[in-house]
């Protein structure tokens, strides 16, 4: 049973402070995911429809060889490995056999792991193996499993860690917990296969990832991430100025040869004055730089589309939730609007959708589905209004007796794609399941694939700023628009091809066909003639291997710090640190004796 749970930015939910365990800085830490296969039915938890892939399992799951396939490295376990002097190795997607060899071949003295909630029966199995081969062993578990409020029942950890592990495990090693942050080289995405093809990523092709902060100070009531950093008006910021970021950046740029980086922050723009200062600094260094990041709606409106454009945003999470929504994020905004201009400009939007909203019923479900296809976003995400433990909406749920009890349904089916976990007003399990497919399908349908719409964006943004004044603006749209006239071309005649039958897509695509042509010239119409119909026979092939039941699965990761000596075989994980002091923080200001209360005059 665990001895005890810890959130490392509050008091804690057992009444035990861990003790700095006693080898401190000493001691031999594993820390690793849960391990797959992933895109499987299984008794530890995988499911099929659940694979180990953000875009496949919530953006593009319906677009068959169109979706965009491609995973992503734990990036919490790469930090906090970063951020230790102990000796740490990193086992990152690992198989259960190659889980249990490590366990077998090599002695640790701290075993951690992370996961999500639907995997406990996963984490469960592997605390059982940690117990049988390393019984000496501090079993710490963290990662959104760790908002579960009786996760200490079900599993046999030392600890369960809610909110910043890289505090708590300075801590629990003796280590300074306030030095400075050394955020790990980490490349945002690998694997990345579309239209039958995988990308060959050579260096500079894919994204950076930056963690400026964690959690959203907004809140949202079913933001499981915001929940576990503090919930509303609280994060964890690791880069409190733009100085620190832009110093990060540039050395991410040298080392990894990128000029893209993808913010991994709920909400980057929320901190203003770190971004506009960021802002500054790239063009006092002549930056041509292209940043993804997270943004609420009223964020972006908070900022003029020129800010933004020289900022380098040229791709936007943004959650649309659903029609007539009340959260705070969204009131007043014009969401279609504000997506049209967007695009104008060459900014990728990926809008964000609630299925399962309190308000939704039978009758008008498919009315929000069409609300939310008419955005005709870049990229669109559907998932179930799920009520996760920790978050203001399962207290709420939990409060009025609508949760569900556990033998109801399966935890490990609770990933937002399938039920509910609670007792919906208007829809039942089977309706939910239904209604995420029929809102993937009815988008797909309407806007057509993902990766062309990001050519037409691409396109628009190339267009209006081909010509622009400043030179950093022109180099990066035109290093954003490097492979229109080829590789783009290609995908667009292929699809074109592929949708002969479809007179709406087809239309659609001999539309933006004819735009590149325009644009490109004889280039841009060999690449479409030639490599459209080699491409669209990839395209019909990965088609046949999908409908064969074809799955796809990471690589497993093996990596050290520089405190493992004796472990050649194991990459060499490597980090950076801002070169410049980070800002104070305001002193607390001293509380004054109060005075006795003057009775009023009369």
């Amino acid at each position: 049973m665990t001895r005890c749970v810890d959130r490392p930015e509050s008091r804690p939910a057992h009444p035990c402070t861990p003790a700095v365990h006693p080898a401190r800085s000493r001691a031999r830490v594993l820390l690793t995911s849960v391990f797959g296969p992933y895109a499987q039915d299984d008794q530890y938890g995988s499911r099929a429809m659940n694979p180990m892939e953000l875009y496949h399992n919530q953006v593009t799951r319906t677009q068959g060889p169109f979706s965009l396939r491609m995973f992503h490295r734990s990036w919490g376990l790469m930090l906090m490995q970063g951020n230790m002097d102990a000796p740490c190795v990193v086992l990152d997607f690992p198989t259960l056999d190659r889980f249990i060899e490590e366990l077998r071949t090599h002695t640790y003295d701290i075993i951690g792991i992370t996961s999500i909630m639907p995997n406990v029966g996963k984490v469960k199995k592997m605390c059982e193996l940690i117990r049988q081969y390393q019984p000496q062993a501090t079993i710490v578990v963290g990662g959104h499993l760790a908002n579960m409020p009786d996760l200490h029942e079900r599993i046999d950890a030392d600890h369960i860690v809610r909110g910043d592990g890289v505090r708590w495990f300075r801590r629990f090693l003796g280590e300074d917990e306030n030095q400075p942050i050394r955020h790990p080289l980490i490349a945002s995405g690998f694997g990345t296969r579309n239209a039958g093809i995988t990308v060959k990523e050579l260096p500079g092709d894919v994204a950076a990832t930056i963690l400026p902060s964690v959690g959203c100070p907004l809140g949202c009531n079913f933001c499981s991430t915001s929940a576990m950093f503090g919930g509303k008006g609280k994060a964890v910021h690791f880069y409190e100025s733009g100085d620190e970021l832009f110093d990060v950046m540039s050395q991410m740029e040298q080392e990894m040869q990128v000029r893209s980086f993808f913010m991994m922050d709920e909400n980057f723009l929320l901190h203003r004055q770190r971004a506009l200062r960021l802002l500054e600094l790239m063009e006092q260094r002549h930056k041509a730089w292209s940043l993804y990041v997270f943004s609420s709606a009223n964020v972006l409106q908070s900022y003029r589309l020129e800010q933004l454009v020289r900022l380098g945003i040229s791709w936007v999470w943004m959650g649309i939730e659903g029609r007539d929504s009340q959260y705070t994020k969204l009131r007043g905004i014009d969401t279609f609007e504000l997506i049209r201009e967007l695009q104008s400009h060459g900014i990728r939007v990926l809008g964000s959708t609630i299925i399962g909203l309190e308000e939704h019923t039978q009758d008008n479900i498919d009315e929000a589905i069409e609300y939310a296809a008419r955005h005709n976003t870049d990229f669109h995400q559907f998932m179930l209004y799920t009520p996760v433990p920790g978050t203001p909406f399962h207290a709420d749920m939990k409060a009025r007796g609508l949760m569900k009890d556990e033998s109801e349904f399966d935890i490990a089916d609770i990933h937002g794609q399938l039920m509910f976990n609670y007792r919906h007003p208007h829809l039942s399990d089977q309706q939910a399941g239904e209604f995420v497919l029929r809102a993937f399908d009815r988008d797909f349908a309407r806007n057509g694939p993902s990766t062309v719409r990001i050519v037409r964006t691409t396109l628009a943004g190339w267009k209006r700023y081909r010509n622009h004044p400043d030179p950093c603006i022109r180099d990066r749209y035109a290093w954003e628009a490097r492979s229109l006239a080829t590789i783009y071309s290609a995908l667009v005649g292929a699809t074109r091809l592929y949708y002969r039958h479809d007179p709406e897509l087809h239309d659609q695509m001999t539309e933006l066909l004819s735009e590149l042509h325009a644009e490109f010239g004889w280039k841009s119409r060999l690449a479409s003639a030639l490599g459209g119909r080699w491409l669209l026979r990839r395209i019909r092939q990965e088609a046949r291997r999908l409908a064969a039941g074809w799955t796809y699965e990471p690589q497993t990761f093996y990596e050290r710090n520089a405190a493992v000596t004796d472990r050649p075989e194991a990459a060499l994980c490597q980090c950076l640190t801002a070169r410049v002091t980070p800002p104070a923080a305001p002193a607390k200001p001293r509380r004054k004796p109060a005075s006795k209360r003057q009775p009023a005059a009369v």
